[in-house]
């Protein structure tokens, strides 16, 4: 594949990094347009590729095109870029709140991917929703999941409306995991381990616990009872969790975010 990136800041970059790795692209197949000049360089001298700060030129005679700006600068790029796409090209967009209605009669174009990645992607372990037109030919989509497959994970949903879903969950949920983490380990401070001692075993507690829940197949529920003894430490520590709701809180994040969510894709 020949593959243009419109924008290349940290989540670009991470798609970028991940194509390379997995030999999907060569460096010499990759151009890069990015309006800020010392990214480009940045971008350059890291990765070896052509770095330019010319959209129109930057997808000429590209396979893919990844559309990796701020939500903000769409409609201005969208202006420069419309009718500027050949038919057989396929832009994927990682834009949040921008719906596939407002990217295609933007763009001009009808090849059009909405995708929602996650910020572990930078190290391989992203989790990536995405749904598209429902004009994408087949090649198309096998070259979608290659992309977004190499940033760990992937799933197509057949209706726009999951991805907002999907933001609240998957996009958003790395911030809710990180301030368990954050404040695992403060508690673990708390009770007198070190700050160094508590944030090695909250992290490795946290990371094996999602590796078995991954690899047993188990329902969480039936994980968190085998780890339960009845009357035991871990069901007092649950009991005082539930009492401060922590369900009830969770469940009203993801709420909220998906409104959100779905407000930013309605303006």
């Amino acid at each position: 594949m020949k593959v243009a990136f419109i924008g290349c800041g940290v989540m670009g970059e991470a798609i970028l990094k991940s194509l390379l790795a997995k030999k999907l692209v060569s460096a010499k197949e990759v151009t890069v347009s990015d309006a800020s000049q010392s990214r480009c360089q940045l971008i350059s001298q890291r990765y070896g590729i052509s770095c330019i700060q010319d959209n129109c030129k930057a997808i000429a005679k590209k396979d893919v095109i990844v559309l990796a700006i701020k939500p903000q600068n769409l409609g201005e790029v969208a202006a420069e870029l419309k009718g500027r796409f050949a038919q057989q090209q396929l832009v994927i967009s990682i834009l949040a709140g921008a719906n596939l209605t407002d990217l295609m009669q933007g763009l001009g174009h009808n090849n059009v991917v909405r995708s929602m990645p996650n910020t572990p992607a930078q190290i391989g372990q992203g989790m990536t929703a995405w749904t598209s037109s429902s004009k994408l030919s087949q090649a198309h989509q096998e070259a979608t999941k290659a992309i977004l497959g190499s940033l760990g994970k992937e799933i197509y949903l057949s209706e726009e409306k999951y991805i907002d879903m999907a933001t609240a969950v998957s996009g958003s949920g790395p911030a809710y995991v990180f301030l368990f983490i954050e404040a695992f380990i403060d508690a673990a401070v708390h009770v007198g381990l070190s700050r160094q001692v508590a944030n090695e075993l909250v992290l490795q507690t946290v990371l094996g616990s999602a590796q078995l829940a991954v690899e047993s197949g188990k329902h969480p529920a039936e994980l968190r009872n085998m780890v339960t003894s009845p009357g035991g430490t871990t069901a007092e520590g649950l009991l005082s969790l539930e009492k401060g709701g922590m369900r009830a809180l969770l469940t009203q994040a993801v709420i909220e975010a998906h409104q959100k969510s779905i407000r930013l894709r309605q303006k």
